[in-house]
């Protein structure tokens, strides 16, 4: 089983992993129960990231007049992202 992302192999897993993996996991959702956990791995640190993004962002924009902050997560995270001074990890770590 290869892992990829945008046509780049991640990561294989060897046919003696898979039966490692098969004496714990039913054979018939093996493939899906291997995506499942993949989208669990990215979806949770997603919510992580979004948490903290939150967190510091809420009390700076109150201060900037905004009242009321979208209560969808990609809305916020666009709000701040449009603030001038915002910067990604690559940024600040400049």
């Amino acid at each position: 089983m290869k892992i990829s992302v945008n046509d780049q192999e991640l990561y294989t897993l060897s046919e003696t992993q898979i039966r490692v993996l098969l004496d714990e996991i039913p054979k018939d959702i093996f493939e899906d129960d291997m995506k499942r956990r993949l989208q669990y791995i990215l979806l949770h640190k997603y919510q992580e990231c979004f948490r903290k993004l939150k967190q510091q962002w809420e009390d700076k924009l109150r201060e900037r007049g905004i009242k009321m902050f979208p209560a969808d997560p990609d809305e916020f995270a666009q709000l701040v992202f449009s603030q001038s001074d915002y910067q990604s990890r690559s940024e600040r770590d400049k």
